[in-house]
């Protein structure tokens, strides 16, 4: 097809007819756009306002009972994934689906079924949980670490999300995946995050950590097996996940990756002193070993949260720094988590979920030192 042309008078006056180099007429690129499912608690804000701010058009579907007042200005498309009502996405076309409520493999199955011809790309938020038993337990795991299975009476037995349990959380998960990429093929994408914190988050147990300490007073510590507290963990910003997640989609990543970090460890000492330094105040940690919390009855991960006796399994990180997974500061995690949560709850606020109970804490702390005080009588 011809070049458009102009005509352009030269000194002479002649007519000269020049290619439309100079100006080109072209409509601009519709935005792109994103469907969420969920999008209204914990990690969906984060997504839609990275999305938002990058130029796509979002369309939430949920129940459009949480977070009501979150978005006004966005489409939203009404169903419960529960009853498999998906008759509001029955229509429309998106470039990309991130599915954060995805826990029940029939929900899935049905979703990705009916979108399969309609979007171009699906991203779901899975979870480190799938991994099953592992013959070397202290090797990060990898993406390609055998996963759990459920039984087929468990999975007959779970039709809603309120039915999944600590058991059968993971292998539903893994599921959900496998629901996905059989839709879908290639054009998926799977992230499996540890912990997420941060502000909103309801779990209480990485909250609870800087809230304690800023608390003030004693405070009874997991030292891990040394007692000294180097053991790790392994946790993420909603923030960064949330970035991620939507940058994976934007740019149509394939594959699986674990989402939990930091690049360099991260021991319990420093998420410690870290809340320490982020409080200000005169807060004492007082550093038991995993032996004499397990005599004294305490409680792995939510009594004591984030601990787990021998340091527990961690998670190769190595995938996902290759595809740009970034960090915030912990000092800044620490900071905006505490800030919410007084914020949100006051300073005084009683932990529901998780978090020994004071009197316990006296307790343990003081059969603590009497421990060591006879030991060293006893030298």
């Amino acid at each position: 097809m011809p070049r458009p042309t102009i005509s352009r008078r030269c000194a002479l006056g002649t007519a000269l007819t020049l290619p439309m180099a100079c100006k080109t007429f072209r409509n601009p690129s519709p935005p792109k756009r994103l469907l969420v499912l969920g999008g209204t608690r914990l990690l969906g804000p984060p997504i839609v306002r990275t999305a938002l701010a990058a130029g796509w058009n979002v369309t939430l579907f949920n129940r459009g009972k949480s977070g009501a007042g979150l978005f006004p200005e966005l489409e939203r498309r009404i169903g419960d994934r529960n009853e498999l009502d998906y008759a509001s996405l029955e229509t429309g076309e998106w470039d990309a689906v991130i599915d954060t409520s995805a826990y029940v493999p029939e929900h899935v199955r049905v979703v990705a079924e009916l979108l399969s011809d309609r979007v171009q790309h699906y991203n779901i938020v899975s979870t480190v949980s799938v991994y099953g038993e592992q013959e070397n337990p202290s090797a990060p795991l990898t993406e390609d670490a055998p996963l759990g299975t459920a039984t087929p009476e468990q999975i007959a037995d779970t039709t809603k999300i309120q039915q999944v349990t600590g058991q059968t959380y993971g292998p539903l998960k893994a599921l959900c995946e496998a629901e996905m990429r059989k839709a879908f093929g290639s054009r998926c994408c799977t992230v499996r995050p540890g912990l997420i914190v941060g502000p909103e988050d309801s779990s209480e147990r990485f909250t609870w950590w800087p809230a304690r300490v800023a608390r003030g007073g004693e405070l009874l510590a997991p030292g891990g097996p040394t007692g000294d507290g180097s053991q790790q963990t392994q946790l993420i910003d909603v923030e960064d996940l949330g970035r991620w997640i939507f940058e994976l989609t934007a740019r149509q990543v394939e594959g699986t990756y674990n989402a939990l970090g930091y690049p360099t460890p991260l021991s319990m000492r420093t998420l410690l002193k870290t809340c320490q330094e982020v409080a200000g105040n005169d807060s004492r940690i007082t550093w038991v070993p995993d032996e004499f919390l397990l005599e004294q009855d305490v409680g792995q991960w939510m009594e004591l949260p984030l601990w787990i006796a021998g340091g527990g399994t961690m998670f190769s990180l190595e995938r996902a720094l290759q595809q740009g997974l970034t960090f915030l500061p912990i000092e800044e995690t620490v900071r905006r988590t505490l800030d919410w949560h007084l914020q949100a709850n006051g300073p005084e606020h009683p932990f529901q979920r998780t978090g020994i109970a004071g009197e316990k804490e006296s307790k343990v702390l003081a059969a603590w030192h009497a421990h060591q005080a006879a030991g060293k009588t006893s030298r």
